[in-house]
């Protein structure tokens, strides 16, 4: 039987962080991996650009997060800056876009995931291996022995790249709830005419809950940044485990077409402007607030004729229209389950040492990333999880 001190399970970018970390005070680690390759869904991610983190000042950064107590020891063990260090001193430097997110100069993930591996140099990492059995002493599908455990199989997202509900029966751990996030929407009515149509900028609800941000149509309902972080909320307000049963959804969301302008102050400009400019149509009128390629769909679901001259505009359809912009409604039967980018739910962190990352109730046995019930919005904030409490992991379980 093999033995090392350290065996990480789960090649994502948590456990080859731990992995890393965990090498540099101890000589035997090894890392175990499912698939033929490392990092599967760390190349999906960013659109395979790899959104690697947000460079939000770190309390500010840490507001973003629902556990936000939790992850403070992780993120400020391992910063951004040394996170960019890391690849820095390896040749990679990267570029911030919009809402400080950041990519790499290259814009590519293969990039961030080679750098990964070169720092893997002093550890066993076994492909094609998949931990069924972690029996009393750690011992690994009846094969290995460790010291110590590191889990970081990541949640149930993206099947495709090894996540799998199976990784949960690892741990007798308790765990929360398992849900989809950062996730499309399914949407009742059939969008497939307006698919490919971008509206930016706008502000989306569910009940009280509201995210600004872009909204994509698709063939089967809506995405974009500002309906992924909304199905965030979505999923956290409705009770369901995906360990059990999936969850059926029967709710409406709203879409605010122009948040730049309250009701009465539409209202103030359609009735002085449907009297100077009483010749233009109403289509053309719209394109002051309306995306061009969605005017007529707005119009349809509106029950306005777009060819209509504003002056001849009577008041009832007036306020349907000012009603629309401000609150443009749609079905939602269900979340693309398929394209889920984040596991909402995992390993209770009420059991968890959030300055160790080591379990309470089982000494010697660490989780990283994903398995854990952390989760964040898009715009590199998931990834930054992995990366810290990763680090965090690995680091605590060599130096005790």
């Amino acid at each position: 039987m093999d033995e090392y001190d350290i065996a990480v399970i789960g090649g994502g970018p948590a456990g080859i962080m731990a992995a890393i970390a965990a090498s540099q005070n101890s000589s035997r680690v090894i890392l175990l991996e499912k698939n033929s390759q490392l990092g599967k869904k760390l190349l999906l991610t960013g659109g395979g650009r790899c959104n690697i983190t947000n460079l939000k000042p770190i309390k500010k950064l840490l507001n973003i997060y629902p556990q936000k107590n939790f992850l403070k020891h992780s993120f400020f063990t391992f910063t951004n800056e040394m996170l960019l260090s890391f690849f820095q001193d390896k040749g990679l430097d990267f570029i911030e876009e919009d809402d400080n997110r950041i990519f790499p100069e290259t814009e590519k993930s293969r990039d961030v995931l080679k750098i990964l591996t070169d720092y893997l140099d002093d550890v066993v990492i076994s492909y094609n291996c998949e931990v069924k059995t972690i029996t009393e002493g750690f011992i690994i599908n009846d094969s290995i022995k460790a010291d110590k455990v590191i889990i970081a199989t990541g949640g149930m997202t993206y099947p495709q790249t090894g996540c799998n509900i199976k990784n949960y029966s690892l741990t007798s751990q308790p765990l929360t709830d398992i849900k989809y996030g950062l996730s499309p929407l399914i949407t009742k009515k059939d969008l497939s005419d307006i698919a490919g149509i971008t509206l930016y900028d706008v502000v989306v609800s569910y009940r009280k809950n509201k995210v600004k941000g872009n909204v994509l149509f698709s063939h089967v309902g809506l995405t974009g940044p500002g309906i992924i972080n909304l199905s965030n909320l979505i999923s956290e307000s409705i009770t369901y485990n995906l360990l059990e049963n999936g969850p059926d959804l029967d709710i409406e969301i709203a879409i605010d077409l122009c948040p730049n302008f309250t009701r009465e102050e539409l209202n103030e400009k359609f009735t002085n402007d449907f009297q100077i400019k009483g010749k233009t149509m109403l289509k053309n009128y719209l394109k002051l607030f309306l995306t061009n390629s969605f005017i007529d769909f707005f119009l349809s679901e509106s029950n306005v004729e777009g060819e209509t001259q504003l002056s001849r505009i009577n008041k009832k359809d007036k306020n349907r229209l000012i009603e629309n912009l401000k609150r443009f409604a749609f079905e939602i039967t269900g979340f693309n389950q398929d394209l889920a980018k984040v596991t909402i739910g995992g390993v209770d962190l009420a059991n968890v040492n959030p300055k160790t990352m080591e379990s309470t109730l089982t000494p010697n046995l660490y989780f990283a990333g994903e398995v854990l019930d952390l989760h964040g919005p898009t715009g590199g904030y998931n990834l930054k999880i992995a990366f810290s409490t990763g680090y965090l992991a690995g680091k605590s379980a060599s130096e005790k």
